[in-house]
């Protein structure tokens, strides 16, 4: 698309950034893996209950998210968490977000090994090839890291075509269970009528499902000083993800009873046991490959996307270079950590996304909250994007940081109801 600006005789013309092309960064950076883990943490409230969290979650996610663009717009484009949080809230506050950060990372990097042995392995089991779980997971990581590893221009290139290919294998997957959903399971599920105090415990997973505030810098930096259209990016952006995860949830909750998540908790909940559950009740068998290949391209490309992040973090923490040699020693501290964790724990999927959520709590919430009341007093005149509802909105936001947050040390604790 272009614009034509007319000077006198002369006439130029003014390229224009895609909304929708912004709008997909988000959605391709919410929706992943982690999705998989919705079903089975909302067994327990079931699809009322759970469809109730993640439309609370949406709003407060969008709404700590237009706080944090609304900082971002008083910094040149470019500038991102690192120096928003230094200038704003001081050294302190800088280092404490640069550690919830990398251990997001981190724990995300062990979630998707956990998550991609699980599916690994269910896939090659349909094939009769049986491996133990450990090596699915060494397998999987050692392919995807050597991506990483090549170049940024090779994730960019292979994360492209996989989001694609995730995007069109759900809907093909889902296309046949969405016909054939039944009512009863999805409205009158069995089991005890029992439902609402399972929602805390599942709020963390509701809350890790809506991470893309690392984006936000980046369409400042790609759209320039424009708010109203990455406000409209990053609306349509969190819209998609939340109607993927609800047809998600319609999906799984209208295919599978609600007694059949028990036993698919006590394996662990990792994706290969949910994905085999839903295999079941498939007819087709080219169905089925649909979503398994959906599976495995949305833990390949959540890994790939998490760990280029991580990556790029520790090349600038350690001030490794970008020789050979200095991107081997970025991999070794990369990647080593969360696949020796991979290997000793291969069913973490679930307490791994549960603790990356109890970190994003700080940056993707709380942090972003703060730094626009402090960016407030600082740019007092500023005739710059300022987001709705004032105060109290920031204060909702700061709250629904510490609720999510002590509602994860809560369950930890054993002291909130978790179901099965």
């Amino acid at each position: 698309m272009s614009e034509r600006i007319k000077h006198g005789s002369e006439s130029t013309f003014k390229p224009q950034k895609s909304l929708l092309g912004g709008a997909m960064i988000i959605a391709g950076t919410a929706v992943g893996a982690g999705m998989f883990s919705l079903p089975v943490v909302g067994a327990g409230m079931w699809f009322g209950y759970s469809s109730l969290m993640l439309v609370v979650v949406w709003f407060c996610m969008l709404a700590s998210g237009l706080l944090l663009l609304e900082t971002n717009l008083h910094f040149k484009p470019g500038d991102s968490f690192d120096t928003l949080t230094k200038v704003t809230l001081g050294q302190f506050w800088r280092v404490i977000n640069g550690v919830s950060i990398a251990f997001v990372l981190y724990i995300l990097t062990y979630a998707y090994i956990s998550g991609g042995s699980s599916i690994v392995d269910h896939s090659l089991s349909s094939f009769d090839i049986k491996l133990p779980q450990s090596v699915a997971g060494l397998i999987f990581s050692f392919v995807l890291s050597m991506i990483v590893f090549i170049s940024t221009r090779a994730v960019d290139r292979i994360t492209t075509i996989m989001i694609g290919g995730m995007l069109i294998t759900f809907f093909l997957a889902i296309s046949n269970l969405l016909l054939d959903v039944n009512t009863v399971k999805l409205f009158h599920p069995n089991g005890d009528a029992v439902y609402s105090p399972y929602l805390w415990a599942a709020l963390p997973f509701g809350l890790a499902s809506f991470g893309y505030h690392g984006n936000v810098p980046s369409l400042v930096k790609y759209y320039g000083k424009e708010p109203k259209t990455i406000i409209k990016a990053l609306v349509i952006g969190t819209l998609m993800a939340l109607g993927i995860y609800l047809l998600w949830l319609i999906t799984t909750m209208g295919s599978l009873a609600r007694s059949q998540f028990v036993d698919i908790i006590d394996q662990g909940g990792n994706m290969g046991v949910l994905v085999a559950a839903l295999s079941q009740v498939i007819d087709s068998d080219w169905l089925n490959i649909m979503l398994n290949l959906f599976a495995n391209l949305a833990v390949a490309s959540s890994f790939l996307g998490v760990t280029l992040g991580l990556f790029d973090y520790l090349a600038d923490l350690f001030n490794f270079d970008g020789s050979r040699k200095g991107r081997l020693k970025t991999a070794a501290v990369t990647f080593i950590p969360p696949t020796i964790l991979g290997i000793l724990f291969p069913n973490g999927f679930l307490v791994a996304i549960g603790f990356a959520a109890l970190a994003a709590t700080i940056w993707a919430v709380i942090v972003p909250a703060m730094m626009a009341y402090r960016s407030r007093q600082l740019f007092p005149d500023s005739q710059s994007f300022r987001v709705f509802g004032g105060t109290p909105l920031i204060v909702v936001v700061i709250l629904f940081g510490i609720i999510t947050g002590t509602c994860h040390l809560l369950a930890m604790a054993g002291l909130l109801p978790v179901f099965g």
